[in-house]
């Protein structure tokens, strides 16, 4: 709540206006009351003509129009300040996941994500747009009323500063009660949109393996527990709108007692006072009985304030970029310099002090059995995540010293599995260039990837729509889809993630001679695990569990690291086999 109310009133235009309106809504309210006292004491007391009173009823008319003028703009810059703070909120978290893309992805599942990018920044909605817009007219309006009553009658006025303090205070054990529901209910909600998502993405593999129905039963008991958090946020909201009617009533009530006494038995009071009380105490209760409602709604949104909020200081793993260029247009130089990490403090698996050089146009195999961190230490290599400590160098410049649009520019990664946007072949070759491209410099890409041929076999050859995620395109396809993306971005540092990894030979050698043709104008650096790709590298780095044990050319390793002439021994056998 802190965190909400800290934004909220950074937006001083916004609660001033509110102020403003307010103030001009107590004004409008006092008013309405003494035109229409007035009107019925001149008719029916006094007993003067229509046409005396015609005045006073466009007076009313006229304060009846104000006071609907400024609610609306009471409430439509509420409505403002929401649709603010929800767009600073998505901004924020959007921005933090593509800061780290890699974090991101491995943290949590998707369909939480979406929760909380989705359902939890809406459920704040209700702090910004009634919450505190109701706050502020709570503390202008009712005391405005307050001011008028003493002036009218003392008595009344004690009454209502006795009862008022009740609502509050119902409030105040209300609201313990509701925000402790709407965090169950949140976590709850996010928790069904993550197994439900997770399953959907899974349903083929669930099927196949006859899991399917204990899944179902997984999602059932995990929406009806949803329902369940729902249905007790509703019965203390119930029982709370329940509450506060009662208790303005019962206050009221006192105060009319109260007031007929001593207009029919004491005669202690004038009809005009009397019965300008008796109109503005409902206006003085309704205000906080709104607020009661409006502080539930505010409570309500703590559930979803709190999980914005530990997403938003979750620790950020991502690099900080500068501003220098780099120079020239050639292949650069890469170092690694005392290079550690670790996705999460205290796990078992971290890169532990990695130092290299790969000299500039060099064709780099990074090796090393499944978990031993080839694909993390790519990803350092990427500018995608920062390393714990130590620093990747290029061209001898820590590589958060330069731009980050300046590096990427530069940079492709190709991984085993290139994601395919919904969309045509052109708009998913092109989304891997530097700019605007011609369809001449797209075909072009997709010849030298390898992949031309099969396009213009299609219908619609180079506008034929793909689904998403590649629906459509088998693995082959979508590797030299992304390989024509380098080519039509022609970069100088190219980074590849097994691409050949279960495809057919004929695909892997299209690929490998697509690979050949880049590395001639690029520094190529290949997570592999094939023979003959590790055979042809420049410099081969071997990792095993975080660790660099070996790194030389195939036949130093061969001399030198009793653990790669294994694995080599292990794919030569398999090879003969």
């Amino acid at each position: 709540m802190k965190h909400l109310s800290q934004m909220a009133f950074a937006q001083r235009r916004a609660t001033l206006l509110l102020t403003l309106a307010s103030v001009l809504i107590g004004a409008a309210i006092i008013g309405q009351s003494y035109y229409f006292v007035a009107i019925v004491e001149r008719m029916f007391l006094d007993q003067e003509s229509f046409q005396e009173v015609v005045p006073l009823l466009f007076g009313l008319l006229a304060v009846l129009a104000g006071r609907a003028l400024f609610t609306w703009l009471h409430g439509r810059t509420g409505v403002s300040m929401a649709a603010y703070a929800k767009s600073e909120f998505r901004k924020r978290i959007i921005h933090k996941f593509s800061k780290n893309p890699v974090q991101a992805s491995l943290e949590g599942q998707s369909g939480r994500k979406v929760s909380v990018l989705m359902d939890s920044v809406d459920e704040v909605d209700g702090y910004f747009s009634q919450y505190i817009p109701q706050m502020i007219s709570t503390a202008v309006v009712p005391l405005m009323i307050l001011v008028v009553v003493f002036t009218h009658h003392i008595s009344s006025g004690i009454i209502m500063l006795i009862t008022a303090p009740f609502i509050p205070f119902f409030m105040a054990i209300v609201g313990v009660m509701t925000k402790k529901k709407s965090e169950e209910q949140m976590e709850k909600m996010s928790a069904f949109s993550g197994r439900f998502l997770d399953t959907l993405q899974g349903l083929t593999t669930l099927k196949l393996f006859g899991r399917s129905k204990k899944q179902r039963d997984t999602i059932e008991e995990s929406s009806l527990g949803f329902r369940d958090a729902t249905m007790d946020v509703l019965k203390v909201a119930f029982t709370s709108s329940l509450m506060l009617e009662f208790i303005s009533m019962l206050s009221i009530g006192i105060i009319a007692l109260e007031i007929a006494i001593r207009l029919v038995v004491y005669e202690s009071i004038p009809f005009f006072s009397a019965f300008f009380i008796l109109v503005l105490a409902p206006e003085f209760y309704l205000t906080l009985k709104e607020f009661g409602s409006a502080f539930h709604a505010g409570r309500g949104s703590s559930g979803a304030a709190k999980q914005l909020v530990e997403e938003l200081e979750r620790e950020d793993q991502s690099m900080e970029w500068g501003q220098k260029a780099i120079e020239g247009s050639q292949p650069p130089a890469l170092e690694l310099d005392g290079v550690t990490f670790a996705y999460k403090k205290g796990q078992t698996f971290q890169l532990q002090e990695l130092h290299a050089v790969m000299p500039a146009n060099a064709d780099v195999a990074i090796v090393g059995r499944s978990g031993s961190g080839k694909s993390t230490l790519l990803n350092l290599i990427a500018g995608l995540m920062k390393p714990d400590e130590g620093t990747v160098r290029i061209n001898g410049l820590p590589l958060n010293e330069y731009a980050e649009r300046e590096w990427f520019d530069r940079v492709s990664y190709i991984s085993q599995h290139p994601y395919v946007f919904a969309g045509t072949i052109e708009d998913n070759i092109a989304i891997g260039g530097r700019g605007a491209h011609t369809r001449e410099e797209v075909e072009r890409a997709a010849e030298k990837a390898g992949i031309a041929e099969l396009v213009e076999s299609l219908e619609y050859g180079y506008d034929t729509p793909v689904g998403e995620a590649g629906r459509g395109l088998s693995g082959g396809e979508k590797q030299r889809l992304a390989i024509a993306r380098a080519f039509l971005k022609r970069p100088s540092v190219i980074l590849f993630d097994e691409p050949t990894t279960g495809l057919d030979l004929k695909t892997e050698q299209i690929l490998q001679s697509s690979i050949e043709e880049l590395s001639k104008t690029s520094t190529v650096i290949t997570v592999a695990h094939r023979l003959h790709t590790i055979r042809n590298a420049d410099q081969i780095l071997f990792l095993e569990d975080g660790k660099l044990v070996g790194q030389g050319t195939h036949e130093e390793l061969l001399q030198t690291t009793e653990a790669y002439r294994r694995m080599v021994h292990v794919q030569q056998g398999g090879d003969s086999a």
